[in-house]
């Protein structure tokens, strides 16, 4: 698996025409994959959580789990295990009371958490940090040009992501939520000094609903300091292994 990422990492940097962003931020390498743990059920989420065991040690948790009841339970279930956690719920709407929403985070351990909207709702949002860091949502990864173009942008995605980027960053969001195909035009344009996690990591070829995907060699070398991974280490028949590969090839373009 070492020699298969090598292999990639040789074949990205030369396709991204000798350049590579490849994070020097001080990340164990082991942190940098971040599982979705995507499931309406509490019960179910532990269980993946207690079989990934140590190959997984930060958890991304969405609104299909928040739905599902407990939520603040699992953070707090979570951090008693020694994992992170990603409160992913993109919160979107008025700027009060998305820093009501942001400051209800408060002494519950989490890492990240992703807010979508307008500079105002970021202004909000980054005043009631807490020690918590703000990603910004620029461009869901489920988007692709024909989307953007039918919600009434007249900008193609990549400089929609450029935009809202350097706005979130301004207002003083600690990072951005960016699919990889526009990572390293961020980094090339806005710098090394924030954040940027990249989900819609597809390992093999694609055949979902997310449309902007890269693969674990090329997210990191375009300028991710995370990748955030779910169905293709879930829905495998064993997804610990599956973790496992994914971690290797993580280790393995960190130490060469």
């Amino acid at each position: 698996m070492a020699l298969l990422a090598s292999a990639y990492s040789v074949d990205l940097s030369m396709a991204n025409n000798g350049r590579n962003w490849l994070s020097k931020k001080p990340i164990p390498p082991h942190e940098r994959l971040i599982f979705a743990l995507d499931t309406s059920d509490m019960d179910e989420a532990k269980k993946l959580v207690e079989v990934l065991g140590d190959q997984v040690h930060f958890y991304k948790l969405g609104l299909e789990l928040f739905m599902a009841g407990g939520y603040f339970e699992l953070l707090d279930w979570l951090t008693e295990r020694g994992k992170q956690s990603f409160v992913d719920l993109k919160f979107f709407d008025v700027p009060q009371t998305v820093a009501s929403a942001v400051r209800q985070l408060k002494g519950r351990n989490a890492k990240f958490v992703t807010v979508h909207g307008n500079d105002e709702i970021l202004r909000a949002a980054c005043k009631e940090k807490n020690g918590i860091k703000i990603l910004a949502v620029t461009v869901l990864t489920s988007l692709d040009e024909a989307d953007i173009e039918s919600l009434g942008f007249k900008v193609s995605v990549e400089d929609l992501v450029l935009s809202r980027a350097q706005r979130a960053l301004e207002i003083g969001c600690d990072g951005v939520i960016s699919s990889g195909m526009e990572a390293d035009r961020l980094r090339d344009q806005l710098g090394e000094g924030f954040l940027i996690v990249v989900p819609g990591i597809r390992p093999v070829s694609n055949t979902d609903d997310q449309k902007r995907t890269v693969d674990v060699e090329e997210a990191f070398l375009k300028g991710a300091d995370y990748i955030v991974v779910g169905r293709p280490i879930r829905l495998d028949p064993d997804p610990a292994s599956a973790a496992h590969n994914i971690q290797e090839r993580i280790r393995a373009l960190f130490a060469a």
